[in-house]
């Protein structure tokens, strides 16, 4: 089924259940014998998931007050309600309970205000930052002429030219870099409403990958959520 424009149509929220379902489900029959694909939130590098891990060393940013002479916690000086950052679900690969790689569908809500792109921005590049392979897929033209994928660039502080909305970008972590830090391998895609959806590289290791069938996956997403063919 062709991509559908998604700049004003309704649904996005049932689709967006079915296509992270499909692709678990495509990914179990593809993935080498001992990793997995499970579904679940994911709000910094997938915490709160277990048993998956990611292999870097996160926190829940709330730290002990008490002291070995600390017998009383007295009232703070400021309490205040905060924004958080909220749970999305996404698709993640885990071998031996340690995050290996994840699938991100990008939602409307993730990227409509400038706090948004900057919040998940952080948050995909974390990904990569904790040595987590990345696959991000966006469908929606909104904002026009926006990139996660140049966020993240820029993020790393790195100058890569990257397609705007609707897109598809794969990264891989790979070894040190001979002058310092890590290498990042990046497949980049541009997705055309009322095309075919291309298949994608989902790196599992340096040399180990798997294909994502982003259409094939979509196309029953969208026949499971009632959407029909933009093009009948």
């Amino acid at each position: 089924m062709p991509l559908h424009d998604w700049s004003d149509r309704p649904g996005w929220e049932g689709l967006h259940i079915y296509w992270m379902t499909e692709i678990a489900r495509d990914l179990k029959h593809r993935l080498p014998p001992g990793f997995r694909a499970v579904i679940g939130s994911s709000p910094l590098v997938a915490i709160g998931l277990a048993p998956v891990k990611p292999d870097v060393s996160v926190t829940n940013g709330i730290h002990s007050l008490v002291t070995e002479t600390t017998t009383q916690v007295t009232e703070p000086d400021i309490e205040i309600a905060v924004s958080t950052l909220e749970e999305d679900t996404t698709v993640l690969v885990e071998r031996e309970g340690r995050l290996i790689a994840a699938v991100e569908l990008i939602s409307p809500r993730n990227k409509d205000r400038p706090a948004a792109r900057e919040q998940y921005a952080a948050r995909y590049g974390n990904y990569l930052r904790g040595g987590v392979h990345l696959l991000l897929v966006d469908v929606h033209r909104r904002p026009v002429q926006f990139s996660f994928a140049g966020q993240i660039a820029a993020s790393l502080g790195e100058s890569i030219s990257s397609p705007s909305a609707p897109c598809a970008v794969s990264y891989r972590v790979g070894g040190p870099a001979a002058l310092g830090g890590r290498m990042l391998a990046v497949w980049q895609r541009a997705l055309t409403v009322g095309d075919a959806l291309p298949a994608m590289l989902l790196p599992l290791g340096p040399e180990l990958m798997v294909s994502v069938d982003l259409e094939g996956t979509y196309n029953r997403a969208a026949g499971d959520s009632y959407l029909e063919d933009p093009n009948a």
